[in-house]
C-alpha cells in the first residue's frame, strides 16, 4: 500500500485567530462572509487545514492505487491574490452553476474568485451544496 500522506492535515488552529491574521483587512471581513456563508451552507463547522485553508465537514477517500486518507469536504483559503474555494471533487458536473457564478478563474482543484462584490453569493451557495452532495455520493462526508 502507498505510503504517501497528505501534506494537508487537519490542526488545532482556531478559526477566529486564523481570520484575525488575514491581511489586508478587506481580504480578513470577506474571509468572515464565506466563513458565515460555508457554516449556514455546511452546517459544519470550521477547522484549520495546514497552514491557510479553513475546511468544513471531511471525507475518507480511497483510491484503486491503495492511497488512502482524510480531505476537508469544502471551503476557501483567503490568498492574497484571490479568494480559493475548494469543492471536492471538482467542478466537472456544474458548469450550469459555474456559468451563473459571476467572474472567477478555475484552477486544477479550486476557483479562484479576486472579490466577493464579483460573485453571487447565493449561487456559490448552491454550488457549495451541489458539491457536497455530489461528494456524498463516492465518499461518505462528515461533520467537523
Amino acid at each position: 500500500m502507498p505510503s504517501s500522506k497528505n501534506k494537508t492535515v487537519a490542526t488545532d488552529l482556531k478559526i477566529g485567530d486564523f481570520l484575525e491574521n488575514v491581511e489586508p483587512e478587506k481580504k480578513a471581513q470577506e474571509a468572515r462572509t464565506l466563513d458565515a456563508l460555508f457554516r449556514r451552507v455546511s452546517g459544519f463547522s470550521p477547522v484549520i487545514w495546514g497552514s491557510s485553508i479553513v475546511g468544513y465537514g471531511q471525507y475518507h477517500y480511497r483510491y484503486s492505487s491503495g492511497r488512502e486518507g482524510d480531505f476537508l469536504a469544502t471551503g476557501f483559503s483567503p490568498r492574497k491574490a484571490a479568494h480559493s474555494i475548494y469543492i471536492m471533487p471538482g467542478y466537472n458536473d456544474f458548469n450550469h452553476i459555474l456559468s451563473r457564478l459571476g467572474k472567477h478563474k478555475m484552477g486544477k482543484s479550486c476557483l479562484h474568485v479576486n472579490k466577493l462584490s464579483d460573485i453571487d453569493l447565493e449561487v456559490l451557495s448552491e454550488l457549495i451544496l451541489a458539491g457536497l452532495e455530489d461528494l456524498n455520493t463516492r465518499w461518505p462526508v462528515k461533520p467537523t
